[in-house]
């Protein structure tokens, strides 16, 4: 069921369209979390994946999954940069930046608001979802869009055909290992 969860909710990240993707995943407890997490590590790092469990609550873990070095290099766009440096990140190390985002999991009660930045979302969304939250966006998809919506429509219909073909050839018995582009 996990993996079913991780393609459901990772295809883009898993093909290599997207930095990052979470998901929420139930386990029969926290040692079996961390087997499978390390068994996923283990089939996903030849082709540049990483899986992180970010929180764990109530048999749950908030999991993600991303592509390390595309991660590094979102990190270096100045807006991103501006937009996590006043929050503690340091944009210059991507492992100390997944690691603050977990802080910031783990304090607040709310999902920190810069965590699009980790999964592919443009800065200008981020920035604006974090100056006005609830008005001023221009559509909604997978992320509220503050900045050019035309593009972000196609980026989401590119995630969602993307989904549907992984989930189809999950479901006809491709393995996670084998959907994984590298």
């Amino acid at each position: 069921m996990c993996e079913e969860l991780m393609v459901r909710h990772g295809s883009p990240t898993l093909a290599g369209m997207k930095t990052g993707s979470l998901f929420t995943c139930p386990f029969a407890g926290e040692q079996a979390m961390q087997d499978c997490v390390r068994c996923w590590n283990h089939t996903l790092a030849a082709k540049g994946l990483r899986v992180l469990p970010l929180r764990w609550q109530g048999q749950r873990a908030l999991i993600y999954l991303y592509r390390p070095a595309r991660l590094a290099k979102d990190l270096q766009c100045p807006e991103a940069r501006a937009l996590l440096a006043p929050r503690g990140y340091c944009c210059d190390d991507p492992t100390r930046c997944v690691g603050r985002l977990m802080q910031r999991l783990r304090e607040a009660e709310e999902f920190p608001h810069e965590i699009g930045l980790f999964l592919s979302y443009p800065p200008e969304d981020v920035r604006g979802f974090i100056q006005s939250p609830v008005c001023g966006f221009k559509c909604v998809g997978c992320w509220k869009v503050y900045g050019d919506a035309a593009a972000a429509r196609r980026t989401f219909g590119q995630y969602r055909r993307c989904t549907e073909r992984f989930c189809a050839r999950f479901a006809q018995g491709t393995t996670l290992d084998r959907l994984a582009v590298g």
